[in-house]
């Protein structure tokens, strides 16, 4: 690769790992390129993107971009999977990857300023999506209102019944008179 070509890579890197919500590194060692390229797919599909990286222009664009501590990761074959929208689509379609038999091993990740360890990309991946944790802040939202809701009619439920009652007790004395 021309020193040129370097230069434009290193650039093009560098604003990847600036911009990107969540950024993951991966090794791929053993992994073929049928499983390779359903991977791309699904990766597509959320609008993620994949490519391998050469480590020493990755290490330059790291410390350009001010990432620290992403060097001792860039060990080894590796694969770059980010993302500008969602931050953890990545880590979950990678680890899906690599727990149904995958040989894709997750390296680290770099997210909010921070790296990742293996463990805790791991541990990203294995939460529940955005759009589940929402309906799930809704529904806890939801539930002590629709009891508040049933309380209130049930107690006019109540008053009506009483008022009925009074009601026909006041007619039926009014008759007897």
């Amino acid at each position: 690769m021309a020193t040129v070509e370097k230069e434009e890579k290193v650039a093009e890197l560098k604003s990847i790992m600036a911009e990107a919500k969540g950024l993951y590194l991966a090794d791929f060692t053993g992994v073929d390129v049928e499983a390779i390229t359903e991977l791309r797919n699904k990766l597509r599909e959320a609008e993620v993107q994949y490519q391998v990286i050469k480590n020493r222009l990755a290490i330059r664009a790291a410390e350009e971009a001010g990432i620290a501590g992403l060097k001792e990761h860039l060990i080894g074959p590796t694969a770059i999977a980010y993302s500008n929208d969602d931050p953890i689509a990545p880590a979950k379609i990678l680890q899906d990857f690599a727990d149904a038999g995958g040989k894709m091993l997750i390296k680290s990740g770099y997210m909010d300023g921070k790296i990742l360890a293996a463990a805790e990309v791991v541990a990203l991946a294995k939460l529940p999506s955005r759009e589940e944790l929402l309906s799930k802040v809704v529904g806890s939202v939801q539930s002590p209102l629709y009891g508040f809701s049933a309380v209130l009619s049930g107690l006019l439920r109540g008053l009506l019944g009483t008022l009925s009652a009074i009601e026909k007790q006041k007619a039926e004395g009014g008759e007897r008179a």
